[in-house]
């Protein structure tokens, strides 16, 4: 038995402790992510959005939680200075009023699917809404909750359009740090939007096409 043990390592020999994980504390990728997020407040229902203008600001009441909220990757969204994602989430059309600051509001993109109406002053997206009654999401609203100081938002569920952020001029070379950080956080990156979302996408094309009835 000492002659086996010696050979093959014996009933008591311990397998190697693997590698350490890597940690991504490092990676910034949104003030309001960075650091960890608090779980939705129950019975939550909703808040103000003010931009970033010091005086006379656009104010918008929001009077719902969202859903789906998330990381977003794309060019299109606003960010906060030096943020590589903005943080955003959608609600119903209907919960959504400009309570002051409304002759502040214009267009970003008039030929873009979601019309992001943002002060003109300090350039803060206030609201993306769809005018397309053809759109799988016409009658939802696009809000950043970063803009409001209520406590109790839905927090971000996952992060979209992930590689995009190269297009915004962030290193190729960083990406594998910005995919694991986004999964320490909890939030699985996606090049496109969460799976639910493209099957809402999807099931929207087959119904207009007859596929499903």
């Amino acid at each position: 038995m000492g002659l086996l043990s010696s050979l093959f390592g014996g009933e008591n020999t311990k397998a190697p402790s693997p590698p350490p994980r890597p940690s991504y504390a490092g990676v910034k990728l949104h003030p309001a992510i960075d650091n960890g997020f608090p779980p939705a407040a129950p019975g939550f229902s909703g808040g103000t959005l003010t931009c970033r203008c010091s005086s006379n600001p656009v104010n918008v009441k929001v009077s719902a939680q969202v859903a789906h909220n998330h990381a977003c990757g794309c060019t299109k969204c606003w960010k906060p200075k030096g943020a590589i994602f903005s943080q955003i989430a959608v609600v119903s059309r209907d919960k959504v009023e400009v309570i002051s600051g409304a002759d502040k509001l214009a267009v970003v993109d008039p030929a873009a699917a979601i019309q992001r109406h943002a002060c003109k002053d300090c350039g803060v997206h206030m609201f993306g809404r769809i005018e397309n009654t053809e759109h799988p999401f016409y009658g939802l609203d696009f809000v950043h909750t970063e803009l409001s100081t209520e406590k109790g938002w839905a927090p971000p569920e996952f992060a979209a359009f992930v590689s995009s952020v190269i297009e915004s001029g962030v290193d190729p070379s960083r990406m594998d740090g910005i995919r694991g950080r986004l999964r320490e956080l909890g939030l699985e990156p996606y090049d496109a939007l969460s799976p639910p979302l493209m099957d809402a996408i999807a099931t929207h094309v087959a119904k207009k096409s007859g596929a499903l009835h």
